[in-house]
């Protein structure tokens, strides 16, 4: 079996019952509109805007925090933050170790099991799941709820749990990518992202490399305002400014309607005008590639609140940029989602945005997927 890098020294878990699951919830007041604020890179950049220390994260050299300004910022002037203002009342360094957490002992079970024959049942004609997407997620409730009773949970599994009167959301995709690992394909991972009133405030993705018998992991972790970092490195996204100097990636979903047959011709556009497009089938797995740099940007369609919570904060803190495939304000609610180097979103746009708008004309809805009942936001 492959070794594996997660170092947690977390104790087999004894898993319980999951939850019921939840239904659709359609928000029809949801709206587009832009907005820049000015990200402030301070001298105390590692400890995050907060204020607390980031323990696992070293201090940048001068270079890259100069580097990583400018994206953020040439991003920023454009396209309005995804990411936090504040982590509330609990302490930065505490939420992060949390998360972090949680996402590598779900990992633990996944790794337990990439090398050994999949239990497999469907939740579609192609949607499949496994036994290990549950004891996965049930392992990651397990550490949540030790320390955090309170806090309300959105597992793909599972559905929603716990109170919603708080203003924290977890969002849990315990194996991103299943039927990759059904497969024994490269392209997978956990990942959680949790919610401070309705905005990104921490992820963390675990991924995993390598391939039969010699996987690995990799561990990207980011904190609103604090920046991104893949195994306690901080990383940046890419300086690629060309589309036809850029590696795109896309993903489509399960169901072949007219949303699906846009993004093939989405695909096929920029195939002919870039370096190539990729379709990996994970998307915690994608957005983590923009932010660390090896592709310049990622878009799809109908992806839930548990695909996007932890990626788009990552791209955004390694200076990236987040909208929806229209180009407005993007929430983790929405039904599609663009991030790229933030260089280069603005182009991408230029073929993206009216092929989401055509879908609108023909009466595809865009309103927010489901928004948990009760749970207030600053959205």
């Amino acid at each position: 079996m492959g070794r594996c890098l997660i170092s947690s020294s977390i104790t087999p878990s004894k898993f319980h019952q999951l939850p019921t699951s939840f239904t659709t919830f359609n928000h029809k007041t949801h709206q587009s509109s832009a907005f820049s604020r000015h990200l402030k890179f301070t001298k105390s950049l590692k400890n995050g805007i907060f204020g607390g220390a980031l323990s696992l994260n070293p201090t940048p050299s001068s270079s890259s925090r100069v580097s990583l300004c400018t994206s953020a910022v040439l991003s920023e002037t454009q396209f309005p933050k995804v990411g936090a203002e504040s982590t509330g009342p609990i302490p930065v360094n505490e939420l992060l170790r949390v998360v972090e957490k949680a996402a590598k002992t779900g990992a633990e079970v996944v790794m337990d099991a990439v090398n050994k024959p999949r239990k497999i049942s469907y939740k579609g004609l192609t949607d499949l799941v496994t036994e290990t997407d549950k004891m996965s997620e049930a392992a990651i409730l397990e550490v949540v709820g030790a320390n955090f009773k309170d806090h309300l949970i959105l597992g793909e599994e599972g559905g929603i749990i716990g109170e919603a009167s708080s203003d924290y959301l977890w969002c849990i995709d315990p194996l991103d990518g299943t039927t990759n690992f059904a497969h024994g394909y490269p392209s997978f991972a956990v990942s959680v992202g949790v919610l401070f009133r309705g905005r990104p405030v921490a992820a963390a993705v675990v991924e995993f490399v390598g391939g039969a018998m010699c996987w690995n992991t990799r561990t990207f972790t980011a904190i609103a305002g604090g920046g991104a970092f893949c195994n306690g490195q901080r990383i940046q996204v890419s300086a690629t400014d060309l589309v036809e100097r850029s590696l795109l990636v896309t993903g489509f979903g399960y169901e072949h309607d007219d949303a699906w047959v846009t993004n093939i011709n989405l695909f096929k556009e920029f195939t002919d005008i870039s370096r190539g497009v990729r379709r990996l089938g994970a998307a915690a797995v994608d957005m983590c590639h923009v932010a660390i740099g090896v592709a310049d940007a990622y878009w799809e369609y109908r992806l839930k609140p548990w695909d996007m919570a932890a990626g788009v904060l990552i791209v955004e803190e390694a200076g990236g940029a987040v909208t929806c495939m229209d180009g407005g304000k993007f929430c983790v609610y929405d039904r599609s989602v663009l991030v790229s180097n933030g260089l280069l979103h603005s182009k991408l746009l230029e073929k993206i945005s009216p092929a989401t708008e055509r879908l609108k004309e023909k009466g595809i809805d865009f309103s927010w997927w489901y928004k948990p009942e009760n749970y207030s936001t600053d959205l």
